[in-house]
């Protein structure tokens, strides 16, 4: 059997990543996608119409990804979310303060991105700060707590962490059970999110469809296109071109690690561009092309002091929290529940726990001032 060609699946991949974020950043610059903003229209107005937003992706990411598993083109058991170790207090205190980050921040991570495409210095400023502080948590002097304190502290299944595997580790029938339990879930969630008529418009629902669309067929590329059953070098089964070395979809946390260390070792010949990093390009080049089609392209800086050290606090958190959650809003409240993790169940959770915290806190900072 001849060997597969690495260098040209590795292209393929990393092209299709960038593609596809193209395609993410422009449609949720135009709909005004964001997670800390649908929380924040919820505490301050009420408003739950970003939040349907969020949630139809989700629902169409939940059926996309499981129809690829049931139909066996791609093995959920393979990503980063569906370990048997469930590693709840990382979760849980990732997520916090990834959402109160978030908040002090101006958005998550795909927010970052989207609005560096529409010409904001700060969240270029955040992207940083939030890629070095990823990176130390990844294999700086932040790694140490989250290996030695938060990681030990985990429930080990008797079967992957996704419901269906704990569901079937009972009842038997995996397959079946799939297909069960993310119809349910997305049909429950389909119900909510159609249930307000002023949600119900052509715009919303396309860009809803076009987001979850996006994270299934970043698991296509990335399970499928990119899955080596053979890699020549090592003998054993690759994902090609994915930092973490398993299938992945997007999420926006650790590729900004990546990505600053690529630009800093870019004569390194171990360093490539990879999945996280072309899609995090990917989704500021389609922001780009909106905001300049649609002349919605505006220079944007920091407010004040205060502002600048809000920001950076707040992408400091993210990075942090976003590493010891394995995911942001995106790469846990999209990719992960697509698999029906438990631990992105758990993460998300806390995400909004934390953004609400932080939207409190501010509300309170602002009264007391008044």
């Amino acid at each position: 059997m001849d060997s597969p060609d690495l260098a040209l699946i590795a292209t393929k991949v990393v092209w299709l990543a960038f593609a596809l974020g193209a395609v993410f950043g422009a449609v949720a610059r135009r709909s005004h996608f964001c997670t800390m903003g649908a929380v924040g229209d919820i505490v301050t107005m009420g408003d739950w119409n970003r939040m349907r937003l969020w949630l139809l992706a989700i629902a169409v990411a939940v059926a996309g990804t499981n129809l690829l598993a049931f139909w066996g083109i791609i093995d959920l058991s393979k990503s980063l979310y569906t370990a048997s170790r469930l590693i709840w207090l990382s979760n849980l205190t990732g997520g916090l303060l990834f959402g109160f980050g978030m908040v002090l921040a101006g958005g998550c991570g795909s927010k970052t991105l989207i609005r560096i495409g529409g010409g904001s210095v700060k969240s270029l400023v955040v992207f940083m700060m939030l890629g070095l502080s990823a990176f130390m948590t990844l294999k700086g002097v932040l790694a140490v707590p989250r290996v030695y304190v938060l990681e030990p502290i985990a429930v080990i299944l008797r079967t992957t962490q996704d419901l269906p595997s704990i569901a079937a580790a009972w009842l038997g029938h995996k397959q079946a059970l799939q297909l069960l339990m993310a119809t349910g879930v997305s049909a429950l969630i389909l119900l909510f999110v159609f249930a307000a008529p002023s949600f119900r418009t052509t715009e919303n629902i396309l860009a809803g469809i076009a987001i979850g669309g996006v994270i299934v067929a970043a698991w296509f590329v990335s399970g499928k296109l990119g899955y080596v059953a053979e890699d020549p070098n090592t003998l054993q089964e690759a994902f090609v071109a994915t930092n973490s070395g398993k299938m992945e979809s997007f999420s926006f946390v650790a590729p900004f690690a990546y990505t600053l260390d690529l630009l800093m070792m870019w004569t390194d010949k171990s360093k490539a561009v990879s999945f996280g990093v072309a899609a995090a390009l990917g989704m500021i080049a389609g922001s780009a092309a909106y905001a300049l089609l649609s002349r919605s392209f505006r220079w944007e800086g920091f407010g004040g002091v205060e502002d600048t050290v809000n920001h950076l606090m707040g992408a400091a958190l993210m990075g942090f929290g976003g590493v010891v959650a394995l995911g942001c809003t995106i790469g846990q409240g999209l990719s992960g529940v697509s698999t029906l993790s438990l631990g992105s169940m758990l993460t998300v959770a806390a995400i909004i726990s934390g953004a609400i915290a932080a939207f409190k806190y501010q509300t309170w900072r602002l009264t007391r001032s008044t």
